[in-house]
């Protein structure tokens, strides 16, 4: 495997592989740039097929999170992790202390926040051994304090993004009677069900956790479907809220949504599934654009956090997206082009 030909390195500043032999860590660091500020991003662990699978997920969230943190005008660069490893058998002090202190080797040129298979917790044990972690402290909430956790912003900056999709691409404000189809209700997918469901919305779910579809179905009264159900529902709306690449030559001819809008990252899993996606006449919110308030939570964190100025500045994802829409109508093209094409003029690509 050689990194430099691969076709998503996309120029990246620097990739690291750390080991530790002792504490089992095997794990790796991908700064992709550094324009507007230190590379930030989520670190993930997941139990990879291939070491080969695991580069090429860390190089595609690392660009993503350079083009994430320049539409959301956040003065950060962007980067990412990936631990190799079950993080529900396999995660130990140990190996966090050992991911930790390699972390601290690279001097704050990439900061760590949690993600999938990796806890606010993980980032307080963490901040034991390094000061380059993020999304640690508690932040008032309408009903009180809550943790670090920047999911509820990601869920609710998605939340804002359906709405704008749907107001452009149903000509409606109102979500009452909108059927979403939501792949994955972990923490994000969750939470953005239930403010579907509080907005009148009528919901399909999947996920491959069984304790997270019942909790789905008793709380929300969600209908429960097999994962390879969930494309092909006559929904309103797909929002992909799981792992990458859910669209792609196998699941685009499947759907019959007229928008495609969730939390995932990287749900392309290439850059022509755009261009089929608007071919069909099916609307896609750019993942990094509509999946931004998390970052943008961690951002104010780190800035002196206001709750008010993160509530706008979430919000504000959904003028970018409308952006973005009317750009690609009127130049008849792609919405990731045109996302893309914004996001470089800000970072300076």
């Amino acid at each position: 495997m050689t990194v430099f030909s691969m076709r998503d390195f996309a120029n990246h500043e620097q990739v690291v592989f750390c080991s530790d032999e002792r504490a089992g860590l095997k794990a790796i660091i991908a700064v992709h740039n550094s324009n507007l500020g230190p590379a930030l991003g989520g670190c993930r662990m997941w139990p990879y097929a291939s070491e080969e699978e695991a580069v090429r997920d860390v190089l595609r969230l690392s660009r993503g999170m350079t083009y994430k943190s320049a539409m959301a005008n956040l003065k950060l660069g962007g980067g990412k992790s990936v631990i190799i490893g079950n993080p529900r058998t396999q995660k130990t002090p140990e190996l966090l202390a050992a991911f930790a202190r390699a972390l601290e080797r690279l001097n704050g040129r990439y900061i760590a926040a949690e993600d999938s298979g990796t806890s606010v917790a993980d980032m307080k044990f963490m901040a034991q051994y390094t000061a380059h972690v993020a999304g640690l402290s508690d932040k008032p909430t309408e009903d009180g304090m809550r943790s670090g956790d920047p999911s509820p912003a990601t869920a609710y900056g998605t939340f804002i993004g359906i709405r704008a999709a749907v107001k452009e691409a149903l000509q409606r404000d109102s979500l009452e009677g909108l059927r979403v189809a939501i792949q994955g209700v972990g923490n994000v997918g969750f939470d953005l069900a239930r403010q579907l469901h509080e907005a009148g919305a009528s919901l399909w779910v999947t996920d491959i956790h069984q304790d997270a579809l019942e909790r789905a179905r008793s709380e929300l009264g969600a209908t429960v479907v097999a994962p390879d159900e969930i494309f092909g529902l006559d929904v309103d709306v797909f929002a992909p809220c799981a792992l990458g690449a859910a669209l792609n030559d196998q699941t685009i001819p499947q759907l019959k949504a007229r928008i495609v809008a969730g939390a995932a990252n990287n749900q392309l899993a290439e850059a022509r599934h755009g261009v089929e996606l608007m071919r069909r006449g099916i609307l896609y919110a750019p993942d990094y654009v509509i999946n931004a308030g998390g970052i943008i939570d961690i951002y104010h964190e780190r800035i002196g956090f206001d709750r008010a100025a993160l509530i706008r500045h979430i919000e504000g994802i959904q003028d970018n997206l409308l952006e973005i829409f009317a750009r690609a109508r009127k130049e008849e093209r792609p919405t990731g082009e045109v996302a893309d094409a914004i996001a470089e003029e800000r970072f300076g690509k």
